[in-house]
């Protein structure tokens, strides 16, 4: 080992803090032994000044590079070993390396060190080259030789740790055992987008991409889960590459629809063109920033002047995406829209050979009351590729925003299909809990009020039913202990039940033992809570003592109607079990486009 050191050091000049910077680098990588590949490029054992360090190094990847722990033990014992403990410092010295993290980025450090020993090494150079021209038998031209040396060593250092770059390309293999310490996918959505991968969103223009990813850095952003999907909470940069101007109010609907700000979001409303210099700002801006996850959309706006039929060309772009996946660890998704036919991304194939997973949304239907959006894994490079997912889309009114004729600014947010909330029976006790902590009805009223409350309302149950109720809410805590109840009511919970009876099950009127919307229907023959037989029907429940509507007459019996506005449900929503349009305005419980229809 080339151990012999002119300097102590710290006694270097023009190097501050080496000592610190050198021990930088070996506690962080002996932290996170993934780092230690990346630094293994960087720079050689010799680079470090001091010699204990070198030999720290040198057990340190030892260890790493047979798939052994890198801990300040590991490495202690491996020392006692080689018999070496006490030249490198002994057990204390190892402890105090092992504490020097440097902020978790040995990279930087070892970039440090590295830039170090080249100044040592050029400081040598001209230190022997002013020993061979000032000695007694100097001749001109014999400083030459050293100058080629320092040429030689360079190039060797470049090529690799032996000069030959084969030899270093064979120092990265690995055996099936140190597999084990590769990291594996970190999930950031589900199983749908991950940590430290490159995904894309395709679909044809105007089918709700954008709205789809905004919900998704919505929750990502604000660590809810995602229509069901666990979520990894952190930073997401959103680069509004395309339609800038109505970002605004897709945030303002989903921040409306949640009861929420959308935090952990930031917005670039601008491209950042991919093959230019800009480009590399952008990825040391996210360097330092560190997002879970970094939106592009879209794609072609950030590679504007690219062939996108050319796989050379797109190759390109798609590995400036990588730079900036592998500098941020982050998941980079991409949007991008699909060819006139078929439901592949628009240009060449080579894009999505990269991908770790792409996903296609697209709609169905003319109006948010009837449009479906449905989105499709089309690809998850090392798991299995989940069952479609399907939306409806409810229309959020922007609070105190107009147009210039007066009319409502209104934008849409995403509502879940698939994934049905957990809805107390109407009626129970449990339900007017709900409605009470919606309507911020304060704990501590007693029965009189509360009944007062719902006599109001045209809400009509027992007083035992209401009093039970009292007693869940003064049992259960203040409002400050419920801070998302809000967002766990159904989004077309009736607000006047002047319309809806019991069904006929001996109880009194205006008492409702049974729900047509909940998932434990009786049994015929059974009594009220019995195991269902068969799926709960969606059919509304019927009136008694009222008329027929002229939606009614116009319908066969088979067709469930809609307990709020009293139309026929699309068959998708009836199919699931819904009793109401989507589109119905859980506040006044009317359809936002046709007047309140008359209690019965």
């Amino acid at each position: 080992m080339e151990n012999v050191r002119h300097l102590e050091p710290r006694d270097q000049p023009g190097v501050p803090g080496l000592v610190d910077a050198e021990m930088d680098v070996i506690g962080g990588c002996m932290y996170d032994p993934r780092r230690i590949p990346v630094v293994l490029t960087i720079l050689q054992g010799s680079d470090f000044a001091r010699p204990a360090h070198e030999l720290i190094w040198a057990t340190v990847t030892y260890l790493a590079a047979h798939g052994e722990p890198t801990t300040a033990l590991a490495v202690e014992l491996e020392l006692e070993k080689r018999k070496e403990l006490t030249r490198a410092g002994g057990r204390a010295y190892v402890l105090q390396v092992a504490g020097h993290v440097g902020g978790g980025d040995p990279e930087y450090w070892a970039e440090k060190v590295r830039a170090a020993a080249d100044l040592r090494a050029e400081a040598d150079l001209g230190r022997r080259i002013v020993q061979q021209a000032t000695s007694p038998d100097a001749e001109p031209g014999q400083a030459v030789t050293f100058i080629d040396d320092y040429l030689q060593r360079q190039k060797e250092r470049s090529a690799g740790r032996s000069g030959d770059p084969a030899d270093a390309l064979l120092a990265e293999l690995l055996d099936a055992s140190s597999l084990d310490n590769m990291p594996t996918l970190e999930p950031l959505v589900g199983d749908l987008l991950h940590l430290d991968t490159l995904a894309r969103i395709i679909g044809p223009s105007g089918h709700m991409k954008s709205f789809v990813t905004i919900d998704l850095a919505g929750h990502v952003g604000t660590g809810m889960k995602w229509h069901g999907h666990h979520v990894r909470q952190g930073t997401v940069v959103y680069l509004v590459a395309e339609g800038a101007r109505g970002i605004r109010q897709r945030v303002r609907a989903w921040e409306k629809h949640y009861g929420r700000p959308m935090h952990g979001v930031l917005f670039l409303p601008r491209p950042v063109q991919a093959r230019g210099p800009e480009w590399d700002t952008l990825i040391e801006a996210m360097r330092r920033l560190q997002p879970a996850m970094i939106v592009i959309d879209t794609q072609a706006r950030v590679s504007v002047g690219v062939e996108e039929n050319s796989n050379t060309e797109l190759g390109i772009v798609i590995e400036r995406m990588d730079d900036l996946r592998r500098a941020t660890e982050a998941c980079v998704l991409l949007i991008h829209h699909t060819g006139h036919v078929g439901e592949h991304g628009r240009g060449a194939s080579a894009a999505k050979g990269a991908l770790q997973s792409e996903m296609h949304v697209s709609k169905k239907g003319d109006n948010a009351k009837n449009i479906v959006v449905t989105m499709k894994v089309g690809k998850q490079k090392d798991s299995e590729e989940g069952a479609d997912l399907q939306f409806g889309l409810k229309v959020v009114t922007l609070d105190g925003e107009h147009k210039p004729d007066g009319r409502p600014v209104t934008s849409v947010v995403l509502e879940s299909l698939d994934q049905r909330p957990d809805v107390p029976a109407i009626g129970t006790p449990e339900w007017l809990v709900r409605r009470l902590d919606t309507d911020r009805v304060d704990m501590r009223w007693g029965s009189p009020r509360v009944i007062e409350w719902c006599r109001e309302r045209g809400i009509q149950m027992r007083k035992d039913k209401i009093e039970e109720a009292i007693r869940i809410r003064k049992r259960r805590g203040s409002f400050e202990e419920l801070e998302d109840v809000r967002n766990d009511l159904p989004p077309n919970l009736p607000r006047d039940l002047e319309t809806q009876t019991p069904p006929k099950t001996g109880g009194t009127s205006g008492e409702f033992e049974q729900n047509p919307r909940s998932n434990i229907p009786p049994q015929p023959g059974g009594g009220p809570g019995d195991g269902p037989s068969k799926p709960p029907s969606p059919r509304s429940p019927s009136r008694e003592g009222g008329g027929v509507g002229e939606d009614e007459k116009n319908t066969t019996p088979d067709t469930p109607l809609c307990t709020i506005c009293r139309t026929p449900l699309q068959p998708l929503r009836a199919n699931r079990g819904y009793d109401t349009h989507l589109g119905c305005d859980p506040t006044t419980g009317t359809h936002p486009d046709q007047p309140a229809h008359p209690a019965a």
